[in-house]
C-alpha cells in the first residue's frame, strides 16, 4: 500500500487590516490524527480557535507560522508580500511537503513540489482549515502583544482592521510604526506630512 503524500495546507490571516503583519501558516496534518471540528477560522468563535490551535500543533507532522512585516508589505504590496510569506512557510516545513494546497486563486512562486490553488479551500480542505486557524490565532495573539507596545489604537480589540474606532484613533494619534503606509486610509493621513517635505 502506498503512503499518502505529505500534503501541506497553506493560508493567511491579516491581509485586509491597516496595521500589523500578515501571518501565514503551512500545516501538514497526519491523516489519522486530524483534530475534530476543523473549519475556516472565520467560521469559528475565538474560543474554539484557541482550543483547536494546540491540538493542530500536537497532531501535525509539521507546521510553521511566518509573519510578513509591515516594511515588506509596503515594499512589495500586500499580494506579493503574502505570496512571499507563503513560500517561506512551506520551505520551513520539516519534513518537507510533497504536495501543497493553497487557499485562494494563485500559487506563491518557488514552491518545492506540486501545488494547487483552491478558491474557498479553507472551507474544503482540512489541512488548509488547520493553517487558517494557526495563522489567525498567531496573528491575534501578536496583535494583543503589540497593543501593549502601541497603546491607544485598540489593536487588542480590532486587530488592526479598519473599524471606525481604529480610524478615529488613527486620525487622533497619527500612524505608528505598525501602520501600513501603502494602504489608502493610512496614506491619506500621511499626505499633509509628505507634502510638507
Amino acid at each position: 500500500m502506498t503512503r499518502p503524500l505529505r500534503t501541506a495546507g497553506v493560508d493567511e490571516a491579516g491581509r485586509g487590516p491597516l496595521a500589523g503583519p500578515v501571518a501565514v501558516a503551512a500545516v501538514i496534518l497526519h491523516p489519522r490524527r486530524v483534530p475534530e471540528g476543523l473549519d475556516d477560522s472565520k467560521a469559528l468563535a475565538e474560543s474554539r480557535r484557541e482550543e483547536l490551535e494546540p491540538q493542530i500543533r500536537a497532531a501535525a507532522i509539521a507546521w510553521h507560522v511566518e509573519f510578513v512585516d509591515v516594511a515588506e508589505i509596503d515594499r512589495l504590496n500586500i499580494l506579493h508580500a503574502t505570496m512571499a510569506g507563503m513560500s517561506r512557510a512551506v520551505h520551513a516545513l520539516l519534513p518537507c511537503a510533497e504536495r501543497v494546497l493553497v487557499d485562494g486563486n494563485r500559487l506563491p512562486p518557488g514552491l518545492p513540489c506540486k501545488a494547487r490553488a483552491i478558491v474557498g479551500g479553507d472551507a474544503l480542505e482540512p489541512a488548509i482549515m488547520a493553517a487558517s486557524i494557526l495563522a489567525k490565532v498567531a496573528r491575534d495573539r501578536l496583535m494583543r502583544e503589540l497593543d501593549r507596545q502601541h497603546p491607544g489604537y485598540g489593536f487588542a480589540m480590532h486587530k488592526g482592521y479598519g473599524t471606525p474606532e481604529h480610524v478615529d484613533a488613527l486620525r487622533r494619534l497619527g500612524p505608528c510604526p505598525l501602520h501600513r503606509r501603502s494602504f489608502a486610509p493610512v496614506r491619506a493621513l500621511l499626505q499633509p506630512e509628505l507634502e510638507g517635505i
